[in-house]
C-alpha cells in the first residue's frame, strides 16, 4: 500500500483522448452534452427547363412523376417519390457523411414548390429531433436526395439541368439557440422570423 500515489482529477488525463487525438479525422465528442430539442430546415432547387416543367406539370414525366405518384402515395402515405427520397436521405445520414453522429430523428417533412417564371422546382425539409448535436446535416441531406431524384427521373428528357442554392435556412437548439440564414428567408418564413434576433 506504501507505493500507491494519489492524484487529482485535473492530473487525471483522459486516455482515449491521449490515444486517439493525434487522427486527422474525429467525430466531436459529444458525450458530456445534453440533449436538447434540435430542428433545422434546409432548402434548394433544380432548374429543369420549359419542356421538363411543362412534362412535370402535366403529369406526363416518361419515367414518373417527381411531384405526384399515386402508387408511392398508396403505400408510403407519402405524396411523391422526392419527398420520400428525403425521407431516407435523413435517415441515411451519418452512414453517407462520415463524422456526422448517428441521431433519433423524431420529425422530418418535405415540401416541394414549383416555380414557373425560371422552371424550377424548390425543395424544403425540415428534420427535428431531441439530441445532443443538430440536424442540420440531415435536413440538407434531405432536400439532396430529393433534388437528386427529380434530376433522376427528369434527365431522359432533358440533360442540361442545374441544382443550384442548396443551404440551411433556420437551425434552433442547443447552445446557439436560434440562427436563421443572414443571406435572407424566402418570404413565407419572414413572418415568423422577422422580429427574432439572429
Amino acid at each position: 500500500m506504501k507505493n500507491l500515489k494519489l492524484i487529482n482529477q485535473e492530473e487525471l488525463k483522459d486516455w482515449a483522448k491521449e490515444v486517439f487525438k493525434k487522427n486527422s479525422f474525429n467525430m466531436v465528442d459529444v458525450t458530456s452534452k445534453k440533449e436538447t430539442f434540435r430542428r433545422a430546415l434546409a432548402s434548394g432547387k433544380i432548374y429543369v427547363g420549359k419542356k421538363v416543367f411543362d412534362l412535370i406539370k402535366n403529369k406526363e414525366m416518361p419515367k414518373g412523376d417527381p411531384i405526384v405518384l399515386a402508387e408511392v402515395s398508396a403505400v408510403l402515405g407519402v405524396k411523391n417519390l422526392a419527398e420520400v427520397s428525403a425521407v431516407l436521405g435523413v435517415k441515411k445520414t451519418s452512414e453517407l457523411i462520415p463524422l456526422c453522429h448517428p441521431l433519433p430523428i423524431d420529425h422530418t417533412a418535405t415540401k416541394i414548390v414549383m416555380h414557373e417564371d425560371e422552371n424550377s422546382l424548390e425543395v424544403f425539409c425540415i428534420v427535428s429531433a431531441v439530441a445532443k448535436t443538430g440536424v442540420e446535416m440531415e435536413a440538407i441531406m434531405g432536400v439532396n436526395a430529393a433534388l437528386i431524384t427529380i434530376y433522376d427521373l427528369s434527365k431522359i428528357v432533358n440533360s442540361h439541368l442545374r441544382i443550384n442554392n442548396v443551404r440551411l435556412l433556420i437551425k434552433e437548439g442547443g447552445k446557439s439557440g436560434l440562427w436563421t440564414n443572414p443571406d435572407d428567408l424566402p418570404e413565407f418564413l419572414k413572418t415568423f422570423f422577422q422580429n427574432k434576433d439572429c
